[in-house]
């Protein structure tokens, strides 16, 4: 049995249950995150309504985001609305890679190795590491001790330095000169079966999806709410894997096929999304 933990966040639960502040930072990555960096709530609103959700269950969420810092109140023209806080926007920009351009790493790459220490005292500090490492795709090799391919060298130190965590870590380079066979190893560094899973999940649900379609897009409100959620699941998905080179993944990875399927219906889907996101904002 494998000693991989699941990242924070994993579950068992069908990816396309997305909660509803999962729903609503997707919406605001996707329509707000250009000038002026703001949606009014009533449309925030109305586009969740698309996706299933009152309003009631819209504000709270929001109201969760900006307890979180990710979002922040602004009015503007008298409209009360919400934008993306600076730290917020960054993290995207550095996501955009991951979730649509992400590409497996290479055994040349070699590995980037996380080690950290944290006092007893500020030991919600190694929970927020682990949770933040485990977010990023690193696997745990022993007690404060995560690796990764080594690509993801620089999106860590990023995101550590940004989240005022660089002070607990020390970040290494280098190549695996160990006796075991690399691709058993990595089952007990990462939760394979669970991602696999995961994507065969993507899979099984959006294949009907993209064989209905059959090129043409729905209209409107429906492209939206399945381009949001879809992406949603993405997102989540592309954030528990790690890119690990081919040459360690188990046969038949579904991973590519996944991210094929992905393109292809977000080729369809987007455009009447977009047109429809513009309608709402702007009325």
């Amino acid at each position: 049995m494998s000693s991989a933990v699941k990242p924070a966040g994993a579950s068992d639960e069908l990816l396309v249950e997305a909660q509803p502040r999962q729903l609503i930072v997707t919406i605001y990555g996707l329509y707000a995150r250009e000038e002026p960096n703001w949606l009014p709530i009533a449309s925030v609103v109305r586009l969740m309504s698309d996706l299933g959700v009152d309003g009631q269950a819209v504000r709270s969420s929001i109201s969760r985001l900006k307890r979180r810092a990710t979002l922040q109140a602004l009015r503007i023209d008298g409209a009360a609305g919400y934008a993306l806080s600076p730290s917020t926007i960054q993290a995207m920009r550095e996501g955009d890679r991951r979730i649509f351009d992400q590409r497996h790493a290479s055994l040349a790459d070699g590995w980037v190795q996380v080690v950290f220490t944290v006092p007893e005292a500020e030991r919600g500090k190694r929970h927020e590491l682990r949770t933040r490492l485990a977010g990023l795709g690193f696997g745990p090799v022993a007690p404060g001790v995560w690796l990764a391919p080594g690509a993801l060298a620089d999106e860590v130190s990023h995101v550590l330095a940004r989240q005022q965590l660089a002070g607990y870590v020390d970040i290494f380079r280098g190549q695996y000169l160990g006796y075991a066979e690399l691709a058993g190893r990595v089952g007990d560094w990462w939760d394979l079966e669970g991602l696999a899973a995961k994507y065969a999940q993507f899979l099984g649900h959006y294949r009907p999806v993209s064989r209905r379609l059959a090129g043409r897009a729905p209209d409107g409100g429906a492209a939206f709410a399945e381009y949001v959620r879809m992406l949603t699941a993405w997102r989540r998905l592309r954030y528990l894997d790690p890119g690990l080179p081919a040459e360690v993944l188990p046969p038949r990875w579904d991973g590519a096929a996944a991210a094929e399927l992905f393109g292809e219906l977000s080729d369809v889907l987007r455009p009447p999304a977009y047109q429809h996101a513009l309608r709402v904002i702007r009325d």
